[in-house]
C-alpha cells in the first residue's frame, strides 16, 4: 500500500510543481482525476470510461467536461491493466501520460532533483539516518548517506566517519546486505528469486580480472596479457617458439648438421670411386642427384627453427616439399630404370640408349615439376605468413607460421606420398630380379621406412601444439631422410670401403652405365 501511496504523492507533487513554474508549461494549468482500480481489469476499464466522459458514472461517447479538456491518461503499474486501458483510450485517441512524465525533470524548493525514468516511473530516494539515543533518553537523528534508485539500478553512499555507533557493536557496523562483499578476483552473481542485494561471489575465469570489491563483471585482459592466479591483475604473456637457444632446437640443429656432414662424406666417396662397378651400377648420375637432395633435406630443418618471419614462413614448406620431391623422384627413377632394364629383352642399341639416358631424365623432371606447380599456386593464392596464436594457451603467445591454405599444405604432402608409394610398389615387384647387387631390395626397405615415418607423423602433428608441432615435422624430415640415406647408400659404402674385392665388374651385374 505504501508503494502505491509513494507514487501517488510523487504524481501529485509533480503536477503541483509543473503548475507553479512558468518555464515548463507556460499559460497551461494541469488538473487531475484519480481512480482506484483495485487491481481489477473490470474496474480499470470502468474508471477509464469515467475519466473520458468526465462523470463519476460512466457515459460512453459523451464528454461532460465544462472546464478544460482531457489531454492524457496515466496507466496502472501492472502492465495487464494498462493494456486493457489502452484498448479503450486508443479508440478516443488519448495517449498514455507516462510518455510525458518521463520528460519531466524538476527541482524541489530544497534543491532536490525529482524526475521519472525512461518508463515514466518515479525514481525513489531515501536518506540513511543515524539514530542516536542521548543520556536523557531523547533521540537525535543524523543524515549519514542516501540510497536512491537510478535508471541503471541502485546507488548508495555512506559517510562512515559521521556514524556514531552504540558501544554494544564494538565499532563494527552491522551487516546491511544478505551477502558478504566480493573480494578482488571475484565477481557478483545475482541469486535467482532473491533481492538485488543478495548475490554470490564467483572467481573470475582465466583471462579476466577484478581489481575492486563487489565488481558485477570481471574485466577481460588484453590479448598480450593474461590474468594472474589470484585474478587481480593482468600480467604479460610469455612468447613461445622453437628457438635456436632452446635445448630441443639445439638438439635438432646438431642432428641436422651431423647427417648433412655424413651425406657430404658419402657423396665424396661416390665421387672418388665413380668409375667403380658398384657406383656405376643403377645410374650413378641419379645417385649424385639423390645425395645432393638429401644434403639439402638435412638443412631444411634450419628454416623451421628460430623466430618465424615472413621469409622463413614462405620458404620452409616450399623448400622442403620441392627438395623431398626431387629425392623421391630420383628414387622412383632409379627403381623404374631397374625394372625396365631387366624387362626389356634383346633391345636394340637405339632403344637401350633412349631407355637408359632419356627416360630417367624425363621421369625426374616431370615428377619434380608437379610439386613446383602446386607450390606456385599455393604462394600466389594463399601464401604462409607469421602469426601470434593466443588461443592455444592462456599464459603464452605461440609464434608460428600460418600455412595460409591448409588444403595446399596437405596436397604437397599427398603428392610426395604418392611418389613414395609408387616407388615402393615398383621396387617391391622388382625385389627378386636376378641382380647380384639388387638395389630394388634396398629401395623397397628405404621407402618402407620413409612411408612409416610420415604416416606416424600425421597423428603426432595434429595432436601437438606450439613449438612441439614444429619439432614433430622436423623429426619426420630427419628420420625419413636418414632412412633413404642409410638404406640405399650405406650398403654400397660398405662394399666400396670394406669389401673392395666385390666391387669389380665380374661380381656385379650392370643395370646402367
Amino acid at each position: 500500500m505504501l508503494y502505491y501511496l509513494r507514487h501517488l504523492l510523487a504524481f501529485i507533487f509533480a503536477i503541483q510543481e509543473i503548475n507553479s513554474r512558468g518555464d515548463i508549461l507556460p499559460n497551461i494549468t494541469l488538473g487531475y482525476i484519480l481512480y482506484d482500480s483495485c487491481e481489477a481489469e473490470r474496474r480499470a476499464l470502468q474508471n477509464t470510461l469515467c475519466v473520458i466522459s468526465g462523470r463519476e458514472i460512466m457515459t460512453p461517447n459523451y464528454n461532460c467536461y465544462q472546464k478544460g479538456q482531457l489531454v492524457g491518461i496515466v496507466g496502472h503499474q501492472q502492465s495487464s491493466l494498462s493494456v486493457s486501458m489502452a484498448s479503450v483510450t486508443r479508440i478516443y485517441k488519448y495517449p498514455q501520460l507516462n510518455y510525458y512524465l518521463k520528460k519531466i525533470h524538476v527541482l524541489t524548493p530544497g534543491k532536490e532533483e525529482i524526475y521519472f525514468n525512461r518508463d515514466g516511473h518515479f525514481l525513489s530516494k531515501f536518506d540513511v539516518l543515524n539514530f542516536i539515543v542521548l543520556e536523557n533518553k531523547s533521540t537525535q537523528t543524523n543524515t549519514v548517506g542516501y540510497y536512491r534508485e537510478t535508471n541503471d539500478g541502485f546507488q548508495s553512499q555512506i559517510n562512515n566517519s559521521a556514524i556514531r555507533w552504540n558501544p554494544i557493536f564494538f565499532q563494527v557496523p552491522p551487516e546491511s546486505t544478505c551477502s558478504k562483499s566480493c573480494l578482488l578476483g571475484y565477481q557478483r552473481i545475482p541469486m535467482k528469486g532473491q533481492h538485488k542485494c543478495c548475490y554470490s561471489c564467483l572467481t573470475c575465469p582465466e583471462g579476466q580480472i577484478s581489481n575492486a570489491t563487489d565488481m558485477e563483471k570481471c574485466m577481460t585482459c588484453p590479448e598480450d596479457k593474461f590474468s594472474n592466479q589470484e585474478r587481480t591483475a593482468c600480467i604479460p604473456r610469455a612468447t613461445e617458439f622453437l628457438s635456436h637457444g632452446d635445448a630441443l632446437g639445439i638438439s635438432l640443429i646438431v642432428i641436422s648438421l651431423v647427417f648433412c656432414f655424413l651425406t657430404a662424406v658419402i657423396l665424396g666417396i661416390f665421387v672418388k670411386y665413380k668409375d667403380t662397378a658398384i657406383v656405376k651400377a643403377n645410374n650413378r648420375n641419379l645417385s649424385f642427384i639423390l645425395l645432393l637432395s638429401l644434403m639439402l633435406s638435412f638443412l631444411c630443418p634450419l628454416l623451421f627453427i628460430g623466430r618465424p618471419s615472413k621469409l622463413s614462413c614462405l620458404l620452409r614448406q616450399v623448400a622442403f616439399g620441392n627438395i623431398f620431391t626431387v629425392a623421391v623422384s630420383s628414387v622412383l627413377a632409379k627403381t623404374v630404370t631397374v625394372v625396365l632394364a631387366f624387362r626389356a629383352t634383346k633391345p636394340d642399341r637405339t632403344i637401350r640408349k633412349w631407355l637408359w639416358k632419356n627416360l630417367t631424365t624425363y621421369l625426374l623432371l616431370v615428377s619434380s615439376f608437379g610439386e613446383i606447380v602446386i607450390c606456385i599456386f599455393w604462394l600466389i593464392n594463399s601464401p604462409p605468413f607469421p602469426e601470434h596464436n593466443t588461443q592455444v594457451a592462456f599464459d603464452k603467445i605461440i609464434l608460428q607460421c600460418n600455412e595460409g591454405s591448409s588444403i595446399a599444405f596437405y596436397i604437397v604432402f599427398v603428392y610426395i606420398g604418392f611418389l613414395a608409394m609408387f616407388s615402393f610398389i615398383v621396387a617391391f615387384l622388382a625385389r627378386k630380379l636376378p641382380d647380384t647387387f639388387n638395389e630394388a631390395q634396398y629401395i623397397t626397405f628405404s621407402m618402407l621406412v620413409f612411408c612409416s615415418a610420415w604416416i606416424s607423423f600425421i597423428p603426432a602433428y595434429l595432436s601437438t601444439k606450439g613449438k612441439y608441432m614444429v619439432a614433430v615435422e622436423v623429426f619426420a624430415i630427419l628420420s625419413s631422410s636418414a632412412g633413404l640415406l642409410g638404406c640405399i647408400f650405406i650398403p654400397k659404402c660398405y662394399i666400396i670401403l670394406m669389401r673392395p674385392e666385390l666391387n669389380i665388374k665380374s661380381k656385379i651385374i650392370f643395370v646402367v652405365k
